[in-house]
């Protein structure tokens, strides 16, 4: 297989989907660390949800950093250097005092961060055509729930074993392996695509202006809302299952880490399966509306009593899994492919931005509510009532776009 031949982006998929799964590696794992960082650091569940979001702060703005950098430089250093730093932070973290430290530290965990899911996003759009995308973006989105399948199998133990700390350290040599894997074997296509040209000089004003008027496009308003409502179902099944099975079910520390491992690996078939399916039409965000109509119908029977039976539990986290993770494939390739030219970096970046916002907001506050109420049903129901609003908002949304569309087609005949 010739380096930068066609048959090297089966290659690239590879590197981008080890990149980021290595890249998630810690991130991804700290809820199923939630007992013993509990214990070992005297956390209420909104402290540890706040741990979580403190990794997720900073890509708030990083993400749109990242994709004016991806429109303009080469995927290959951007994700490379960003991993780096991504190692670098937990490095430092695992030095850290205390609970203030530490999130700190994910502070800059998330700087490095935020490079590497628009940069491999990009890297995999620009390697593959329309036909094929999907699927290639979905394997690579599987990067993430991957490697928090991976970390909440080994870091628990890791944790039992030698510490929290030690863990932090495992995390960063993970990271640094992806970065450099990324960086020696990443190369541009042969030809230029479509969606990776470089923007045309511009100024400042005009750039900004564009960037502006991205969101008010109907695809970009119907990206915001499915994005931001599947990620903080994504952020809860991350934070409250391990505390849910072990507090309402009565399931074991390990063995509540290992169904958390199994939802997790769900969302790996989930984000392969979910994007091949999303190739065979003409438009993907119905595969993503089935999703958030499948997240609901989980949600509300683990609010049920056959919720607290550990084998009902176990089954529902499985499908909340497939699909709650499993969305991001074809929401991925969705954004990809509705980008104006020239800017899919930033279009990327800038979705991923606004998902940020929940991805900061949904951990804390999700612990708080059962903190507060001292039952995870409020939570469950929340996320629910949140999907079930936005997924009536985004259908009525296709409607009326599918509408427009058949009035144009009609007056142009």
């Amino acid at each position: 297989m010739s380096v930068g031949g066609p048959r090297y982006r089966w290659i690239i998929l590879g590197i981008a989907t080890f990149a980021q799964a290595a890249s998630a590696f810690f991130v991804q794992g700290i809820g199923a660390m939630g007992i013993h960082l509990q214990r070992d650091l005297n956390l209420s569940t909104s402290q540890l949800g706040l741990l979580l979001s403190a990794a997720q702060l900073v890509p708030l703005i990083g993400l749109l950093v990242a994709g004016e950098l991806l429109d303009r430089y080469n995927e290959r250093w951007v994700v490379g250097v960003g991993a780096c730093v991504v190692a670098a932070g937990l490095s430092m973290g695992s030095m850290a005092p205390g609970y203030l430290s530490l999130l700190l530290v994910l502070l800059i965990v998330g700087a490095g961060y935020s490079t590497v899911q628009p940069g491999g996003s990009k890297s995999v759009a620009s390697w593959f055509g329309a036909s094929q995308r999907g699927f290639a973006m979905g394997v690579r989105q599987a990067g993430l729930p991957l490697g928090g399948a991976l970390s909440a199998a080994l870091l628990p133990f890791l944790a039992e074993t030698f510490g929290w700390r030690v863990t932090l350290v495992a995390g960063g040599l993970v990271a640094l392996l992806g970065a450099g894997v990324f960086m020696g074997l990443y190369r541009q296509p042969p030809t230029p695509p479509v969606l990776h040209d470089r923007p045309p000089h511009a100024s400042l004003t005009s750039r900004l202006g564009a960037r502006l008027r991205m969101l008010r496009q109907p695809s970009m308003v119907k990206i915001m809302l499915s994005g931001t409502t599947l990620i903080s179902v994504q952020s809860g099944v991350l934070v409250l299952t391990v505390l849910y099975l072990h507090d309402t079910t009565s399931v074991g520390a390990g063995s509540a880490a290992l169904i958390l491992v199994a939802a997790q690996v769900a969302g790996v078939a989930g984000r392969i399966c979910l994007a091949a399916w999303s190739d065979r039409g003409a438009d993907r965000h119905p595969t993503v509306m089935a999703c958030m109509a499948a997240v609901i119908a989980g949600m509300t029977a683990l609010m049920t009593p056959a919720g607290q039976s550990p084998l009902v539990a176990c089954l529902l986290f499985t499908w909340l899994g497939f699909f709650g993770f499993g969305w991001y494939g074809p929401w991925v390739a969705y954004v990809a492919e509705s980008a104006p030219p020239a800017k899919t970096g930033f279009a990327l970046g800038l979705a991923m931005a606004v998902n940020q916002i929940a991805v900061i907001l949904a951990p804390p506050a999700l612990g708080l509510l059962t903190d507060l109420t001292g039952s995870f049903t409020p939570a469950w129901g929340l996320l629910s009532a949140m999907t079930a609003v936005a997924l009536t908002a985004t259908a009525r949304a296709e409607r009326l776009s599918t509408g427009r569309k058949r009035r144009h087609e009609t007056a142009s005949l």
